[in-house]
Formats: structure tokens, C-alpha cells, sequence
């Protein structure tokens, strides 16, 4: 049992057992997002069942045992691992005399405090009302029984079911009123998208488990091949520190360019609200040309966690886009690195300069695939030609000739049949 911390909110996680072989696994991820959400655990309470109990989650005496755990603690919340029915909630409040939450309702609170750009913010909070609609009869239950004052009253309950009703008309309008101003920042973002789309330059999207160390592969690439330095996005050491998607452009040492985006990460369980509502902050993800796969490989539950990051790939709609593993962190284990194991995986540190080298290259493997050789014959009278490609292109040798200046270069597909008439015999 931990020391307890002021102005922390004090929690009793909670979990059943129903012979799922990631329950421990799933239950040390919820320790790690109550921390998340600036929660201290006092305790776990765990429960081997066959399936939940409908009005209470865990069993009666189990129910006991957790309302005897809280008094003794002083528990300000209970959290539970699943997501629980409305009477559930109510039951066990009432049975403990503590705020209880489940799962999804922890994840929400952390991606409501998390959230920055505007779009973030509406989708969380589509994503909350959504989760509270099927569960206003909890918090009118509530009302009613302060209305009844004991007994008297059908009317106050019509009178109350009514404005559950009302409650419930609220929030939908609400929600197809966020949900329109949401399709306008994305036209917005289509907008932006559709002008990197015509400009034909690679992209790749860095996905993968929250806490993954995305944002640190992302600031160190920016550090190299970025615009500036400045451009670098938040990072650190906690579940979900950014919801908002990043994109930069990187500019390669031989001129090669691509563009990069950080996703936010995914978590297992994450709610089926929140998968619904980022889909459009992960469409940078969706119009990729690379994945590159961020797992945390110091943690044992690494194979967990690539099941989850693909698992929520597919349910958002983004397959067959070629996909590069980067096990990172290895510095907090005992492998060697860097080190490439075959032509789509890399073991590195994100802070470690070789380590960014070899994920450099993994990088050009896979997105500059298509480039080839060739040989220009450019007109002396056509330097602005030239001045393109020593600006944006790989030029290997340089000569001169009576006809012009001739250059052996490397090209995009694009840029080939661009300059395809001068090409050199």
C-alpha cells in the first residue's frame, strides 16, 4: 500500500478475472493511466468470475469486501477495468459510498484534460456526451429520489422522466452541432492534405501504443531535417501527453524530402467513442505511403501492445499500407543496438544518434524505393532547371559540356517523367 499524497485523488482499482490471458497486462495499464490522470492507487481488488455480475460487477460478498476496503482506505474513487451499465455504477456507489468510474470514463477525463487544438476538443467532448446518453436515467434516479422526498409522488417521477427526455434531446442536438463544426475544420484539414497530396511528396506517420516514444523518434528527426528546431512537438514520459496529430517536413542530407506525422497513441480497451471520433485525427495515418510502428520494447508486454496498435489500425479503416517495426527503448534492456532484423524491423534508443541513423535509412529503404539514377543534358540557356535540381534532388556528379550542363541525378518517378527530355544518351 502506497503512502498516501495530498491533493491526489485517492483510488481502488477494480478488475474480474473471466480467464482472459491479458487481465494482469490490462490491469497494470489502468495503475498507469489513473497516474495519467493525477490519480494515487491505494489498492487493487481483483475477482475470478465467468462473467460480470448484471447489477453489481463482482459478486455480493466481493461487493462487501470492496465497500469495507474503501471506508478503511478513505477511497475518494473506485475505478473499474471494464466498462460498467449504468445500474452497475449506481449499485456499486451506493453500496461504497464512493465515486465510481469505469474504464472508458478514465480515458475520456485524461484525453478532455489532454486535448489542445480545437478539433481534439470536439471530438472529446462528442465522445463524452456520447458515452453519457445511454447513462442519464443514473444521474436522474438520482434526482427523483431527492423529488420523491420518500414515497409520494408519481408525478415527480413523470415530471422527472420527462426531463430525461429533454436532457437527452439536449445532447443529441449538441452533438450534431459539434459534429458539423468538426466537418469544417476538416474541409479545412482535407484542404491541406489534397495541396501535400499534389505537391507528390512521400509520407510517412509514426503509430503505435501511447508512451511509445513517438514524439521523442519525431523530435529528433525534426532536430536533424527540420525547418528549424522550434518546430519540435510536446513530449513526455505519460500515457496520452498529445492527442493532436503533428506533420513536418524533412528535408534529408541528399535533398530527399518527406513528410513525417505523429499520431496520437492507442491504448487496449480504448472506447469505441473515441475510435469513432479521432478517425479523422488519424487520416494523416490513413493517406501514408510508410507506417512506422513505435513499440516499447523494455516493457514485457511489448506483443501486447502491437496486437492493440493493429487491432485499432483495422477498426479505423487503415490496411495494406507497408509498415516498419521500431523497437525502441532499448537502452532500458539488455539487447544490443541499433540494429536492423531484416528489412522491416530496427531495435534503437531515440536518443541515441546511431540509432537515428539506422532508422534514417530504414526510412529511405522503404519511401525512396522508386527513385532511380539518371543522366540530364541541360541547355546553359535553362539554369532555372539546374537551380531545381541542386535545390530539391540528390545530384551525384557534375559536368560541363558545349551543350549544357550535364548531371547525373537521383529522380522520383515524378520528377523523371518531368524532365524526361532532357535525358542524356
Amino acid at each position: 500500500m502506497e503512502t498516501t499524497k495530498p491533493n491526489l485523488d485517492q483510488i481502488i482499482i477494480i478488475g474480474l478475472d473471466t480467464g482472459q490471458s491479458n487481465f494482469d497486462y490490462t490491469m497494470n495499464e489502468l495503475v498507469e493511466l489513473a497516474k495519467a490522470n493525477n490519480m494515487q492507487v491505494l489498492d487493487r481488488l481483483d475477482q475470478a468470475l465467468d462473467r460480470p455480475n448484471a447489477a453489481t460487477y463482482f459478486g455480493k460478498g466481493k461487493v462487501e469486501e470492496l465497500a469495507n476496503l474503501a471506508a478503511a482506505l478513505k477511497a475518494t474513487t473506485i475505478v473499474a477495468n471494464d466498462e460498467l451499465s449504468p445500474s452497475q455504477i449506481k449499485n456499486l456507489t451506493d453500496a461504497t459510498k464512493t465515486r465510481v468510474i469505469d474504464r472508458t470514463a478514465l480515458i475520456l477525463e485524461i484525453f478532455a484534460q489532454r486535448a489542445q487544438s480545437r478539433e481534439a476538443k470536439i471530438q472529446v467532448e462528442i465522445a463524452q456526451l456520447q458515452y453519457r446518453l445511454p447513462r442519464l436515467r443514473t444521474a436522474d434516479n438520482i434526482t427523483l429520489d431527492q423529488q420523491s422526498g420518500g414515497g409520494a409522488g408519481m408525478s415527480n417521477r413523470g415530471a422527472g422522466e420527462t426531463q430525461m427526455e429533454m436532457d437527452r434531446r439536449v445532447i443529441q442536438r449538441h452533438i450534431s452541432y459539434l459534429r458539423n463544426e468538426l466537418k469544417e475544420i476538416q474541409k479545412s484539414e482535407d484542404t491541406k492534405r489534397s495541396q501535400r497530396d499534389k505537391s507528390a511528396i512521400h509520407t510517412a506517420a509514426l503509430v503505435g501504443y501511447t508512451n511509445a516514444g513517438k514524439s521523442t523518434i519525431m523530435n529528433q528527426l525534426v532536430e536533424r531535417y527540420g525547418v528549424s528546431a522550434d518546430k519540435q512537438v510536446f513530449e513526455k514520459d505519460m500515457l496520452f501527453a498529445t492527442l493532436d496529430t503533428s506533420v513536418r517536413q524533412l528535408t534529408l542530407k541528399d535533398q530527399k524530402r518527406f513528410l513525417l506525422s505523429d499520431t496520437v497513441g492507442f491504448v487496449s480497451k480504448l472506447p469505441t467513442q473515441l475510435v469513432e471520433a479521432f478517425k479523422s485525427t488519424l487520416a494523416e495515418a490513413a493517406k501514408a505511403d510508410l507506417l512506422i510502428q513505435v513499440i516499447d520494447y523494455s516493457d514485457p508486454h511489448y506483443e501486447e501492445m502491437i496486437k492493440t496498435t493493429e487491432s485499432t489500425l483495422q477498426q479505423i479503416g487503415i490496411e495494406d499500407i507497408p509498415m516498419v517495426y521500431v523497437f525502441n527503448k532499448a537502452d532500458r534492456t539488455a539487447v544490443e543496438y541499433p540494429v536492423m532484423e531484416g528489412e522491416d524491423r530496427i531495435v534503437i534508443s531515440a536518443k541515441d544518434a546511431a540509432s537515428i541513423d539506422l532508422l534514417e535509412q530504414i526510412i529511405r529503404q522503404h519511401l525512396f524505393k522508386d527513385y532511380q539514377t539518371a543522366t540530364l543534358l541541360v541547355p546553359f540557356a535553362e539554369g532555372n532547371v539546374v537551380s531545381y535540381l541542386n535545390e530539391h534532388t540528390n545530384i551525384l556528379e557534375t559536368t560541363y559540356e558545349e551543350a549544357g550542363t550535364r548531371l547525373k541525378v537521383e529522380l522520383s518517378s515524378e520528377d523523371l517523367h518531368r524532365f524526361e527530355s532532357y535525358l542524356a544518351e
